[in-house]
């Protein structure tokens, strides 16, 4: 739990560092910082000594609380910083340790240190996330966009990222409204490839299941249309269950259990991802159905995890541990001034045991 003064002074900072609060604007006096975050005198007087030692504030004996010039003191402090900072959904499950641990790799080798942050998809972590790399004075940030699809209330601090010319490099996503440097998958074609592939297997009716709060998720259900859209003749065949990262899991497993209780039950399920291709196959087999005989399942990334399921996950690859390193070297390449252009990768299909070929 936070102290006091440290949500008076995260305040504080958040609006200096978004510009609500331009350097040299005259602050709200103590008994006015008091009223806002209901907290006493002695409160507020810490929260603005900690916010002048870092440069953020400066004082007028009997004149006032004003906003200093902290870029100027942040730039001076970051010529000589070697620490860059990466920000995920999520840091120790899933993918991202993989991701991590090729990013850090490459920082190490170059003589850079590594700060890390996760944002549970949640905007409002991301936001302190991002306070936190601005305020540690990182060199460049590796940063994957929180719930990419929706607006974000953060573009006021990506815009001062900007003006302050602090590299940055997006992976497995990145905003509509940013143009930046990127390393990314194919999504889309992967998807349109994978469900094609079903589709040589003699399956007609597929059940898409896609989380729609992040691009990655909208590019594979379109992947998955698009498939679709080549098969006129069987269009009709397909459903999609679109959920977000906040839905709780038990809600998209039921919409699930609705389409496997028609029936004309589908044939073929396409996960989103190889963790809800788990959680599935689990589903079909509590409801005494057997993989890939009764219905063929698929995921995408190939979890580390998914290989030794019963049936293994038929997958396709996503290039973790080489994201990170990708990521890592193009940030170094931006930070030294050397050309820096985005990547997509195009990913391979791993076949196994969780699809059945059918008449």
């Amino acid at each position: 739990m936070q102290a006091k003064y440290e949500i008076v002074e995260e305040g504080i900072k958040g609006k200096i560092l978004s510009g609500e609060y331009q350097v040299g604007d005259k602050l709200p006096t103590e008994t006015e910082l008091m009223q806002k975050y209901a907290v006493s005198r002695y409160t507020v007087r810490r929260a603005i000594g900690d916010l002048e030692n870092e440069h953020f504030v400066y004082r007028i004996q009997g004149g006032g609380m004003y906003v200093n010039d902290w870029q100027s003191a942040k730039a001076t402090e970051t010529t000589s910083n070697r620490m860059l900072g990466i920000i995920t959904t999520h840091i120790a499950n899933y993918i991202f340790p993989n991701i991590i641990s090729g990013a850090d790799q490459i920082i190490s080798d170059n003589g850079y240190a590594m700060l890390l942050a996760n944002t549970h998809n949640d905007p409002q972590r991301e936001r302190k996330s991002l306070i936190t790399m601005l305020d540690s004075n990182v060199t460049g940030l590796i940063i994957e966009p929180t719930q990419s699809t929706l607006q974000s209330p953060n573009m006021d601090l990506y815009q001062k990222i900007h003006e302050l010319n602090l590299p940055v490099v997006f992976i497995n996503a990145k905003y509509n409204a940013i143009d930046g440097v990127s390393v990314t998958t194919d999504d889309q074609g992967a998807i349109e490839k994978l469900t094609n592939y079903l589709m040589d297997q003699g399956h007609e009716r597929i059940l898409g299941v896609f989380q729609v709060d992040d691009v990655q998720g909208v590019n594979r259900m379109n992947g998955f249309i698009n498939a679709y859209q080549a098969h006129p003749q069987i269009t009709l065949k397909s459903n999609i269950v679109m959920y977000r990262s906040t839905d709780p899991i038990k809600e998209v497993l039921a919409q699930v259990e609705q389409h496997i209780r028609t029936d004309k039950r589908p044939t073929a399920i396409v996960c989103y991802n190889d963790q809800l291709a788990i959680q599935v196959i689990d589903l079909v087999k509590s409801m005494d159905l057997s993989i890939p005989d009764d219905i063929s399942i698929t995921g995408f990334d190939d979890y580390q995890l998914g290989r030794y399921m019963d049936p293994a996950i038929t997958t396709m690859v996503h290039e973790k541990e080489r994201m990170g390193h990708d990521a890592a070297r193009l940030l170094i390449n931006m930070i030294e001034k050397e050309p820096a252009e985005s990547i997509m990768y195009d990913p391979e299909l791993i076949v196994r045991n969780s699809v059945k070929k059918i008449n």
